[in-house]
């Protein structure tokens, strides 16, 4: 495309970022398209203005519907011309414009033209267009041509047939399964890319039928396909059905499995690759059938392309995680490729060896990783950390050398996730390998001395606190503990504070010393760390206050709390601003996860008053809703309020009514709370109220509503709908929702409403209860602890198949979501291309019983995800009911 010239300045750094479409309008484009309709037509700019409307819309770009017409009628004209470079073009302009029925018909008949063109080009195209806009109707018209096309000699017109085929079996799969014939003998073509969707498009004909499937790969595992394209799907069909006969067939038998070794001699690399990987990934392989596709494997890692390199190690390091042993014979090989130009080789290289080294073999390959880190990105480290954690755990008597590699790595320079990943494979090591606590803690607290991460440091310190004490000398930690008190910043002391008080509860040799430090903290300029060391003297008898009893102190010290520190603090303040002689009560704070009670959907600068709007003073959300509900007499026998969600959006945004809900939880009760705002100035409604239909919640029955007698403009108000469910039980179901009101006009000069009014309504968006909504999100400080003090007598443990998923990360999330729990210890996180990941979640179930879950996560072959859930909890019943909401979710 002609552009004006521009004057090269050898300054600009960003010349690279240059786009010849910068600062085209759509209006300026769609003037120039006003040449379409020129008697003379030009070609060459033709095709430039299609560029910048096709540039337009893949930019998300939108026309009006009348702009789409005229641009749609307009590129219609340039059929006339014979230039094959403009018709291209213009096949492409009418696929993205995607017209209506009424507009299809105008160029069907040119689309049919060039559909018999003796143009192959032509033909191609047109008949990917007409697919693409035609329906039902015209599809049978042409249904005779798209078959002739299929068997069509020239493979550029075949393809196109049978793409479009692929892509017309979503909408009108009837016809197209009417062309198995046509598509059988296409399968059979010379050429390589006719062959690849053929098989593609017959596959999905019978896909829906497994004899159907196992017949076609009996005949073409004969040797009829010679495309490595479609060899490479024929190798996918073959495992499909192996993996379904090894499930109906117990005896072990693999069929078609001589077809896939026979696939590994192929001549083409993507065969062979294709093969390799399908038998890697079977289940229960024997090392009898993994050998012949290791030994290629093997050959590829010495290979001059870089890319078969990478393809073979990749393939080799996934089997090292089930089959280590099986990897053994490559290690020579793998070495090799540790110095290799492209890091990620390298960096499958060496985490595939230290899976399948022996014990032996470990500190070789941690002098040759030690060369080798200095030279590879983080995301990279991240990975090789996690490998070295895996073989310190395979091997516990190597631990010295790995932890020190670990402790040298440390100290280089590095981001908060490559440090916070060596820091945590430290901590799991210290945790599972005794012999490696004193070295590991050693490390940590030389570590914290130069890390710049104050959430690393106060995470170290808090560590030490449960480790330190345990060791055979404590002493020797303290005087790392008490640099930070006097070098780091507030946070990082007020952690090393409380560290110190844990070394003075378990250590009674240490108490005078601890003494000693906690007093000079009394002077510090922080307020958070004074008030923790006055705290903790008091607790450990220092100041001469009141000794606790020794359990006690170590409940507060090392026990988990289970209420937010949010609600803590806020309950705190409550305490303060109302003094009682009452001392402090843990259980009076709420353990519900602090939530908005009413979703802000007003325009900037306005703020929502009254009920719906969110409390001004430092009251929780719970305590503010269980006020509200107890002061309306209908609600006020319903007992204590278990939960309260979040605001669910019922309508959209920028509607003249905006309707949110929240959903309040008692035992033998729901109440819906409407939080309404009108947004119109010239009306008034009167009587709102909603309605519910709740025949697809079968038990719960209505029992109460309350209607908001007035909504004036930008007043939120509320109306309430309650209902009765079985008591103690999480039932669910959906309910759909409609305001009814009576609307009267409202004078904008005088403000005053008219007498009489009409009635109206508006429908509202469904709404549902979930399991979730009987489970609170209660945290833990430290869950393992917590894990170990509910013990194993009401545990429960199964497997899940969650299907295909676009990543764990969505996986992760979809559970978490599903049971409603709160995520510990920012195990919600998944690390960038995990295969496997392991969540800690923490809840309050309907009751008031606690119960923990533990999710190990695992991708099982492509995208498939496993997860394995352990529950305990306080009541066999909830651990069986937190596996009932993932077994029906």
């Amino acid at each position: 495309m002609a552009q004006p010239l521009v004057k090269k300045d050898d300054d600009r750094d960003d010349e690279a970022e240059y786009s010849p479409f910068l600062g085209i309008e759509k209006g300026a484009v769609l003037q120039e398209a006003r040449v379409f309709n020129d008697p003379q037509l030009d070609p060459r700019r033709c095709s430039q203005v299609i560029t910048k409307l096709l540039y337009l819309l893949n930019q998300g770009e939108t026309f009006t519907k009348v702009e789409a017409t005229e641009v749609f009628f307009a590129t219609t004209k340039l059929f006339q011309s014979r230039d094959i470079g403009l018709r291209r073009m213009v096949y492409l302009m009418i696929k993205e414009l995607s017209p209506s029925a009424d507009e299809v018909i105008i160029v069907t008949s040119s689309l049919m033209k060039d559909m018999n063109s003796k143009t192959d080009m032509y033909r191609a195209n047109a008949i990917r267009v007409l697919c693409r806009i035609t329906d039902g109707t015209l599809l049978t018209q042409i249904e005779r041509y798209l078959k002739q096309a299929i068997v069509d000699k020239n493979p550029v017109v075949a393809s196109a047939a049978l793409v479009s085929g692929i892509h017309l079996l979503q909408t009108n799969p009837e016809i197209v399964k009417r062309w198995s014939n046509e598509v059988t003998e296409a399968v059979q073509s010379r050429s390589a890319l006719v062959q690849f969707h053929a098989l593609a498009l017959l596959h999905q004909i019978r896909q829906n039928d497994r004899l159907a499937v196992s017949k076609l790969v009996s005949s073409l595992t004969k040797g009829t396909v010679r495309s490595p394209l479609a060899q490479c799907l024929l190798i996918r069909y073959t495992s499909q059905v192996i993996r379904e006969s090894m499930m109906n067939n117990q005896a072990g038998d693999r069929p078609f499995y001589e077809f896939l070794e026979n696939c590994l001699r192929h001549k083409a690399d993507m065969v062979i690759f294709e093969a390799a990987r399908a038998i890697t990934e079977f289940s229960g392989v024997t090392t009898r059938e993994l050998t012949p596709a290791i030994t290629v494997l093997q050959l590829f890692l010495s290979s001059s392309k870089p890319v078969l390199r990478f393809a073979a190690v990749r393939i080799l390091n996934k089997v090292a995680m089930t089959h280590p042993m099986a990897v053994t014979n490559c290690n020579i090989d793998m070495e090799s490729l540790i110095s290799d130009q492209n890091r990620s080789i390298a960096t499958l290289a060496i985490t595939t060896l230290l899976k399948t080294g022996n014990e032996s073999s470990v500190d070789r390959l941690m002098k040759q990783i030690t060369n080798f880190m200095s030279d590879i990105a983080d995301e990279f480290k991240i990975v090789v950390v996690e490998a070295i954690r895996s073989l310190c755990l395979k091997f516990p008597l190597k631990y010295r050398s790995l932890m020190n590699f670990l402790s040298n790595i440390l100290r280089e320079e590095g981001g908060f996730d490559y440090k916070k990943a060596i820091v945590d494979s430290i901590v799991i090591l210290i945790r599972d390998i005794p012999d490696a606590k004193e070295s590991g803690l050693l490390h940590l607290c030389e570590f914290i001395e130069d890390c710049e991460f104050t959430y690393l440091s106060t995470q170290i310190l808090h560590f030490l606190g449960i480790e330190g004490p345990k060791t055979s000398d404590p002493s020797k930690y303290i005087r790392y503990i008490y640099n930070r008190v006097i070098l780091e910043n507030a946070t990082v002391r007020a952690s090393a504070v409380s560290t110190l008080a844990k070394f003075g509860c378990i250590v009674d040799s240490l108490k005078p010393r601890i003494f000693v430090l906690l007093r000079r903290c009394l002077f510090d300029s922080d307020d958070e760390v004074r008030d923790r060391a006055t705290l903790y003297l008091n607790m450990l008898g220092g100041e001469g206050g009141v000794v606790e009893a020794d359990q006690d102190v170590k409940d507060f010290l090392f026990g988990s709390l289970d209420v937010p520190l949010v609600n803590l603090e806020t309950s705190l303040k409550n305490y303060v601003q109302e003094p009682s002689e009452e001392p402090f009560d843990m259980d009076s704070v709420p353990k519900e996860v602090k939530s908005q009670p009413l979703a802000e959907k007003k325009a900037p600068g306005k703020k929502p008053t009254g009920l719906g709007a969110a409390p001004a003073g430092p009251t929780s959300t719970i305590d503010t809703y269980e006020k509200m509900l107890s002061s309306i007499p209908e609600f006020s026998n319903f007992g204590k309020l278990f939960k309260s969600s979040p605001p669910v959006e019922l309508t959209e945004a920028e509607t003249e009514y905006a309707v949110n809900v929240v959903k309040h939880i008692f035992d033998r009760h729901v109440v819906f709370q409407y939080n309404c705002t009108n947004t119109i100035p010239e009306q008034l409604l009167e009587n709102v109220s909603v309605i519910v239909d709740a025949s697809e919640a079968e038990e719960f029955s209505e029992v109460s509503t309350k209607p908001l007698r007035s909504l004036p403009y930008d007043s939120p108000g509320q109306t309430f709908v309650a209902f009765e469910k079985p008591d103690g039980v999480p039932a669910v179901g959906k309910f759909s929702n409609t305001l009814k009101f009576v609307v009267k006009e409202v004078d904008p000069t005088t403000g005053d409403a008219e007498d009489d009014g009409v009635d109206d309504e508006y429908q509202l968006e469904d709404l549902e209860v979930v399991a979730a909504d009987y489970v609170l999100k209660v945290g833990v400080s430290n869950f393992r602890n917590a894990w170990e003090s509910m013990g194993p007598d009401y545990e429960r443990v199964d497997e899940y198949g969650l299907g295909a998923r676009e990543s764990l990360a969505e996986a992760v999330n979809t559970v978490i979501g599903l049971l409603g729990m709160q995520p510990c210890e920012g195990t919600e996180v998944v690390p960038p291309n995990s295969r496997s990941h392991t969540c800690l979640l923490s809840g309050v179930y309907m009751g008031n019983l606690k119960v923990l879950v533990r999710l190990s996560f695992g991708i099982d072959g492509p995208k498939e995800v496993a997860m394995k859930l352990a529950v305990r909890s306080e009541d066999e019943s909830v651990s069986d009911a937190i596996h009932e909401i993932v077994a029906s979710g």
